[in-house]
């Protein structure tokens, strides 16, 4: 037991100290120096961050105008997905398998796969995904949920680290209840932000080039498939001639509009007089458009990180050059899942935790591909042969 301990006060008197400690046994707030902090007043408006807006809308209508950005991102999607969750604990595991099959993921789908595929969909799209792990009235987990961002606004936390998440569905914004059930994932977030960057940025310029070479193809093409006559008729030097060009003149247009009526019946032209017939834009050639929407479609596939082959896309590639577009796909993929892994294991042992069974889970990814298998298996003989070899040379010394 820890005695009060007196000093005297310079007025003379005594003063009991009640507890006495260290300096350095004080423990001190931790707080990033470098964050920054509102001033106060209406400068704490500043400090929130808004996930909905323009930009996310700018980057859904980049999918719906460009087929393959869509593509892409549905293709990465599916290649990085595919996991199991493992517990060492046999009761845990058959729980944790169970939960993993059918959780209600938005009322339409079933599975934490249906779950992290649309929370990784928006991750690509937008820079930031956001889900929700909903619970009953006795504590468990009932659904997940994945959460528009227009619902959603973050803001730095008072210690400079943290994110305070708050609901936008009202005027003025509100934190959430339970922040322990929202999850927040960013992509390649800027040094100091919050939110983090799309896979599409940058491609907008990019897609409107691309979106003006397509349209204008369109409409020369339009043109040139529905044919246009421009139908002449010169008048001779005769008076009577030139006193009737205009009856004249619109008696060939008449007699050239029934003629050129669609129908099954084919019809001739006839008419006197000096007339020349010609198609309109026939002398002008349409111009080559293979090499700018090839340099634009350079650009987003080299954005995307896939192989063009894996895009349709039918450019020439060396059997090497295939190898090595696989494995930087490969590693793309691991980074992709390195971002997922946490949430994951989050939901799961969030959900062991309220069943009362808490236990450690490990996730494991699927393989990419069989043919990563392959290129493994050859590597692992090949060092074994090398192996080998140094051996024997080193018993024959």
């Amino acid at each position: 037991m820890r005695l009060p301990c007196s000093e005297i006060s310079p007025e003379g008197g005594i003063r009991i100290k009640l507890f006495k400690r260290k300096q350095s046994d004080i423990p001190s707030a931790a707080a990033v120096q470098t964050a920054s902090r509102p001033c106060g007043g209406f400068g704490l408006l500043d400090s929130y961050t808004p996930l909905g807006g323009n930009q996310i809308r700018l980057y859904y209508a980049l999918r719906e105008a460009v087929p393959i950005i869509d593509a892409a991102i549905f293709k990465l999607v599916r290649l990085t997905g595919g996991f199991t969750v493992n517990c060492e604990d046999s009761r845990c595991d058959a729980a944790i398998k169970k939960f993993v099959e059918s959780v209600d993921v938005g009322g339409n789908q079933h599975g934490l796969d249906a779950f992290i595929s649309t929370y990784f969909e928006q991750l690509l799209t937008c820079g930031t995904a956001v889900g929700e792990m909903v619970t009953d009235s006795s504590g468990h987990i009932a659904a997940l949920y994945n959460a528009p961002l227009d619902c959603i606004e973050l803001r730095r936390s008072s210690d400079g680290v943290g994110v305070d998440i708050f609901t936008a569905n009202c005027s003025v914004p509100a934190p959430v209840s339970r922040p322990e059930l929202i999850l927040l994932s960013v992509l390649n977030p800027e040094p100091g932000k919050l939110n983090g960057n799309s896979m599409l940025k940058g491609l907008p310029f990019v897609s409107s080039i691309l979106m003006k070479i397509y349209n204008t193809i369109g409409i020369n093409w339009d043109r040139v498939g529905n044919l246009r006559f421009a139908v002449t008729y010169k008048p001779q030097n005769d008076s009577m001639d030139r006193a009737y060009a205009k009856e004249r003149a619109m008696q060939v247009a008449k007699e050239w509009s029934e003629a050129m009526q669609t129908g099954s019946a084919v019809k001739d032209f006839v008419a006197v007089g000096d007339v020349q017939i010609k198609v309109i834009g026939a002398d002008n050639q349409i111009l080559d458009s293979d090499v700018p929407v090839r340099q634009m479609l350079e650009q987003i596939v080299a954005k995307t990180g896939l192989p063009p082959f894996m895009l349709g896309l039918s450019w020439s590639s060396t059997e090497r050059m295939s190898a090595q577009q696989a494995d930087v796909l490969t590693s793309e993929i691991d980074a992709y899942r390195r971002i997922l892994t946490p949430v994951i294991s989050r939901i799961c042992s969030t959900y062991l935790h309220l069943e009362g069974m808490p236990c450690e889970v490990n996730v494991e990814w699927n393989d990419v591909t069989l043919q990563d298998e392959v290129e493994l298996s050859h590597a692992e003989l090949y060092r074994a042969q090398a192996e080998k070899i140094r051996s024997e040379i080193t018993q024959k010394e």
